[in-house]
């Protein structure tokens, strides 16, 4: 198949799609990817890339198209400058880049903004090229969740933004099934709706891995490690308040690996707290390093905020944490909750609750190693059965045959 990708965001910025491309490449299928410019997560362009952008047009035999936009930078009217300025480079140059670019399906990765899929629904029309969106953040409920809109006007007027490219896409994929409710408010047509969870990386699934240098050995301590985007959604005060609640405790300590638009006010809470020789702030590293930092963590900790859109999210750190078959430690409702709690593989508490995670640690920092290595080797297995990389690439493609064949019958009763 000819596919072509539409992501705001793509390699050498870390995220799920530069893995999803690679593997189609080795499928046997041609791969474009329409992004941006990388700048994700700092806000600056990546210096690299600055320096010589050439060598960024081509990832593991897929071409890469670039339009122009604004970087992130800081603040909240420069992020929708960001997102906007997206929409309207991959609106405006995409079509000519492209014009020589065979489309039979076109794939939208969304983890937010949802405007993304604008730029891909016109090309859907120009190419003729059925659209097979997949949901891993939902508007407008996200957006309010986090407290960037609080308009009912606006979240209105977003609403009828995603009724619109859902609409006029031929399916829609949503990562947790929690996601398939919400989704089908903004679908007339609730068949075009399917379940397509993230998958666990292979680099998890890694044995004999050499610790990364970057962590000050210490022996004797019990190692949380937290690894990710560091932003609203993730809900690091209460992180803090937990880790402030075992202060005293000398062998517990928190590694928290990643950055992001919070990652300043972190490092700010950490010191007014009192809490460097607690909590220790790594940066961010590429995926393939991820493995050498989870080799420290005797649990590895997800978080999300209270709130019912994000009870219907399964982070996409959780497929991540299972295959790595070491303990984790949840602080969220919903359906991340559910998974962890299904496969056995470490403790759960609510979202928000401080207490609850600080005796969460203190229960796992007391288990025998045979405990700990059984939470580990049930979440690898559920990782393996439930969101194994390959019967998920399989299902994809079967939806992308699906969604060809859906688009050729419209066209023929149209």
């Amino acid at each position: 198949m000819n596919i072509l990708i539409v992501s705001q965001y793509f390699w050498p910025e870390n995220f799920r799609i530069n893995d999803l491309t690679q593997e189609l490449v080795q499928r046997g299928h041609c791969v474009t990817v329409l992004t941006g410019v990388p700048n994700y997560p700092s806000g600056l362009v990546f210096d690299e890339y600055r320096k010589n952008a050439k060598p960024f047009d081509q990832y593991c035999g897929a071409k890469v198209v670039r339009v122009p936009m604004l970087a992130r930078a800081s603040g909240a009217v420069r992020l929708f400058l960001n997102y906007l300025s997206f929409v309207i480079g991959a609106c405006f140059f995409g079509p000519w880049r492209l014009r020589h670019v065979e489309v039979d399906v076109i794939f939208v990765f969304e983890p937010s903004p949802v405007t993304v899929g604008l730029p891909a629904v016109l090309l859907g029309r120009i190419k003729r090229a059925p659209v097979v969106f997949w949901a891993l953040d939902l508007w407008p409920e996200t957006l309010a969740a986090i407290g960037v809109v609080r308009s009912p006007r606006v979240l209105r007027l977003v609403g009828q933004l995603v009724r619109f490219i859902y609409e006029r896409c031929t399916l829609v994929l949503g990562q947790s099934r929690g996601f398939l409710v919400s989704i089908a408010k903004y679908c007339s047509d609730a068949l075009k709706i399917r379940y397509f969870p993230s998958w666990a990386e292979q680099v998890f699934n890694a044995h004999d891995l050499v610790p990364a240098p970057e962590v000050p050995v210490q022996e004797g301590v019990f190692n949380v490690v937290f690894a990710g985007n560091i932003g609203e959604a993730q809900d690091l005060p209460s992180v803090l308040v937990a880790a402030e609640l075992l202060k005293d405790n000398a062998s517990i300590r928190w590694l928290i690996v990643g950055d992001g638009r919070r990652s300043d006010w972190l490092a700010q809470e950490i010191a007014r707290r009192g809490l460097e020789r607690n909590v220790v702030l790594l940066g961010r590293f590429p995926v393939e390093r991820m493995p050498s930092f989870y080799a420290h963590a005797d649990a590895l900790l997800v978080s999300l905020k209270k709130d019912p859109v994000f009870s219907m999210t399964i982070p996409g750190k959780v497929q991540s944490y299972l295959m790595a078959g070491i303990p984790i430690l949840g602080m969220l409702d919903g359906e991340g909750a559910k998974v962890i709690s299904e496969a056995d593989a470490g403790l759960v508490c609510g979202a928000g609750d401080a207490n609850g995670l600080a005796a969460a640690v203190l229960e796992m920092r007391s288990m025998n190693s045979d405990q700990l290595q059984r939470y580990g080797l049930n979440g690898r297995s559920f990782a393996e059965n439930e969101f194994g990389r390959d019967a998920l690439m399989d299902r994809l493609e079967g939806f992308f045959h699906e969604a060809i064949a859906l688009y050729s019958r419209q066209k023929v009763i149209r």
